[in-house]
């Protein structure tokens, strides 16, 4: 038979440590930092790589989850409430902010870079998909052209100097290491694409269009601009046709949408299947490796390299 006193003994030492638990809890130190919230992961990337660890950067749109049909939850709205500073894609890729009364300092990027326009042809294919979206004539992936990186980075360290100036000098610094980074980018872009034997991939939704005309490549979409869009039969014999015309090797899905219509037109065409990387975010897999903007766009590189067969 257990012996009473050990069990009452054992059970007052248990609550003591409890106590002293919550306790030690309460005299934890709180993270003071000021909190600054990004929406896309091409500016959550710039923003951890300016700030550091001198700030909170909060993801707004979290890992694995597609841009185009994320809503904020109201934990995730409080967060922004108490955020110092946002900022947001723009462009009509965020409908949440849509009449949001942000109540501290908040940066709509697109209003700050190059944002490109469709063309005729890529207007009216656009149209004929996305009526979700209002007809838009902008093109809302800016973050895919170096330039508009380049110029999302100086506006991010600007905010962040005016929300901690005494960091101005590591800002400055990192900015400056950044824009390295691109024009690097831009340089290994411009020399692994200067002499192709193609110039057309085929992809899921057309989100590709500044790194196509910046690159002087062409860029064949089965959708519009929503990745959700569903292609019609007329829409996938369309782009069987481009395939077969241009001897494409190799068409490419995305990570946040079924794969299933482009291994349809994969199996058709008797090509390959691979995945490129719009960037609007990055999956769960990929954050768990700690992929940056650089890594994943010389990915994107290597395999647009391949499908346009350069030398």
């Amino acid at each position: 038979m257990n012996n009473p006193k050990k069990i009452i003994f054992t059970v007052i030492a248990l609550a003591f440590i409890a106590i002293v638990f919550v306790l030690n809890q309460d005299k934890m130190p709180k993270d003071n930092r000021k909190m600054v919230a990004v929406s896309t992961f091409s500016l959550y990337d710039i923003t951890k790589h300016i700030a550091g660890e001198s700030v909170q950067v909060i993801n707004i749109i979290p890992f694995g989850v597609d841009v185009h049909s994320f809503e904020p939850t109201p934990k995730l709205m409080a967060k922004i409430e108490k955020s110092a500073l946002v900022i947001y894609s723009g462009a009509g890729l965020e409908p949440w902010t849509r009449g949001y009364a942000f109540k501290n300092r908040v940066i709509n990027m697109s209003q700050h870079v190059r944002i490109r326009e469709l063309d005729a042809n890529e207007h009216e294919h656009h149209m004929h998909h996305d009526e979700q979206c209002n007809h838009s004539k902008i093109d809302p992936h800016y973050w895919l052209d170096f330039a508009n990186m380049a110029k999302a980075t100086n506006e991010i360290t600007k905010e962040l100097i005016k929300l901690e100036p005494k960091n101005k000098e590591l800002y400055t610094k990192n900015k400056e290491k950044y824009i390295t980074m691109l024009t690097s980018l831009n340089d290994a872009f411009n020399t692994s694409l200067k002499s192709c034997k193609l110039d057309t991939i085929i992809v899921n939704h057309n989100a590709f269009g500044y790194l196509s005309h910046r690159f002087g490549f062409h860029v064949a979409s089965l959708s519009g601009f929503i990745p959700e869009a569903q292609p019609s039969a007329k829409d996938m014999s369309r782009i069987i046709k481009v395939i077969q015309k241009h001897d494409v090797p190799v068409v490419f899905a995305e990570s946040f949408v079924s794969a299933k219509a482009m291994q349809s037109v994969a199996d058709e065409a008797k090509v390959k299947v691979d995945v490129l990387q719009p960037l609007g975010n990055i999956t769960a897999d990929e954050a768990k490796k700690n992929l940056t903007y650089e890594d994943i766009m010389k990915e994107n590189l290597q395999k647009i390299h391949k499908a346009l067969m350069c030398r």
